[in-house]
């Protein structure tokens, strides 16, 4: 597979366009919101292609991704959506609104797998074996090809499985349920950033 991946700096370019529906992660020094900062966010058009923006930490000025992460007419697709949105919310201080993502809809849909990791869907979806190497390596400075294929590899497969997921959920008769995590999903960013870390519906 022939891969188109552009590295921008600072901001989605003017000229970029990349449709209704969009892959999007994002890239961070660490899990912690609050100690580790956004540093990229990866969009694709589902087209084999990822622009992947390198952003400024220390204004973090991007009114183009921030336009279009706010765009309600523009659908996002994300795999455990839930901390690319905080960061995004707590860095770019902007929402991100109509969200997908492959993660919830794996857990409801595939009921017969405990593993929901975006290699294992993309494995058993498009047969495709992806290396997740540099999962756990510093975004924050210059980016290797290595890395920026790795950061590419996250976004180019979501828009198939997702629609793969859908399927199995529609013949299950899940789907309803899963639109309904979509509308949770927001708040629950919003416990997250308010520090409940924990199930707040447990007992």
């Amino acid at each position: 597979m022939n891969l188109d991946i552009k590295l921008h700096k600072n901001d989605l370019p003017d000229d970029v366009k990349l449709g209704n529906v969009i892959a999007v992660d994002g890239e961070f020094m660490g899990l912690d919101l609050r100690r580790d900062p956004l540093c990229l966010i990866q969009l694709s058009s589902g087209n084999n292609d990822a622009h992947i923006i390198q952003l400024d930490r220390t204004n973090y000025k991007a009114p183009n991704l921030i336009k279009l992460m706010k765009n309600e007419s523009i659908t996002k697709i994300f795999h455990y959506g839930r901390a690319d949105i905080a960061h995004i919310k707590y860095y770019l201080k902007t929402d991100t609104n109509n969200i997908l993502d492959t993660k919830i809809a794996s857990k409801l849909a595939r009921s017969y797998s405990d593993n929901h990791s975006l290699k294992n869907l993309i494995k058993e979806f498009l047969n495709v074996d992806i290396s997740k190497q540099f999962q756990n390596s510093d975004f924050g400075g210059n980016l290797t090809p290595a890395q920026l294929k790795y950061c590419a590899n996250d976004v180019i497969y979501l828009h198939k499985i997702h629609e793969e997921l859908k399927k199995i959920l529609v013949r299950e008769n899940r789907i309803e349920l899963y639109e309904k995590c979509l509308k949770f999903l927001k708040t629950r960013v919003e416990l997250d950033l308010a520090l409940f870390k924990d199930d707040i519906w447990s007992h």
